[in-house]
């Protein structure tokens, strides 16, 4: 087997490796979690310098280590800059990466969750609804891993009417004779949304209210700590 390799891949992070290297991790999607170091990266006059900032989506040539692939050439296929001058932009960014990094797993195929980082990365570079995007975001990275909150009928018993508390634990709306520990009521219209954002392209969000916007985010990023047992940014969630 060669042990020089082409990889797509997006920038999820990286740290100080060495005196002069950095280790840095990114999501491919046919190698899943992709752990390489760029030698002397930190030093001012490298070529790799500048080329390997999070959230970046480049192209790689590899060669095969032990632990950890070399890095041996880099092409920027998107550097999106938006993402890195606008605060709202730049948090909403982290989130994605973070949340892509602690479901993506090493060696396993993640196609599908490399699209939607992509995509997810392309339309944030020029979306209005920020909170709204990262929150679609969340909903289809729960799909993708297998744990998609119940939006359409009662999480414990199927039924399709008076859906307006959530379950964390439970997995998603249910009604109010479901009604168990830890749910919250949600605010009118929220169950809507999230069903709303759940369908929608990501380049095209329905209109909301901060404050639908607001709990959407809340509900979707408490419900992922619970199910991925990692943490989110979040706001304060509906009582």
């Amino acid at each position: 087997m060669s042990k020089i390799s082409h990889q797509e891949g997006i920038v999820l992070r990286s740290y100080p490796f060495g005196e002069a290297d950095r280790v840095v991790v990114l999501l491919s999607p046919e190698r899943g979690k992709l752990r390489t170091v760029a030698r002397g990266v930190r030093r001012v006059r490298s070529r790799l310098r500048g080329r390997l900032e999070p959230f970046c989506r480049v192209e790689l040539v590899l060669h095969r280590g032990r632990e950890l692939d070399l890095i041996t050439s880099v092409t920027v296929v998107s550097a999106y800059p938006e993402l890195r001058t606008d605060l709202d932009r730049l948090l909403a960014a982290s989130t994605m990466v973070n949340a892509a990094d602690g479901v993506a797993q090493p060696e396993q195929s993640s196609q599908a969750l490399f699209g939607l980082l992509a995509e997810s990365l392309e339309v944030l570079s020029s979306a209005d609804d920020i909170p709204g995007l990262t929150t679609a975001f969340l909903l289809r990275l729960a799909e993708v891993v297998g744990v998609a909150p119940a939006l359409e009928w009662c999480a414990s018993c199927g039924g399709t009417d008076g859906l307006a508390r959530f379950s964390f634990a439970g997995g998603g709306v249910t009604c109010e004779r479901c009604h168990t520990q830890g749910s919250v009521r949600l605010v009118g219209g929220v169950t809507q949304h999230l069903r709303d954002l759940a369908r929608a392209d990501l380049g095209d969000l329905p209109p909301t209210t901060v404050d639908l916007s607001t709990q959407a985010m809340s509900v979707v990023c408490r419900f992922l700590e619970v199910h991925l047992d990692r943490s989110f940014r979040s706001l304060a969630a509906p009582s």
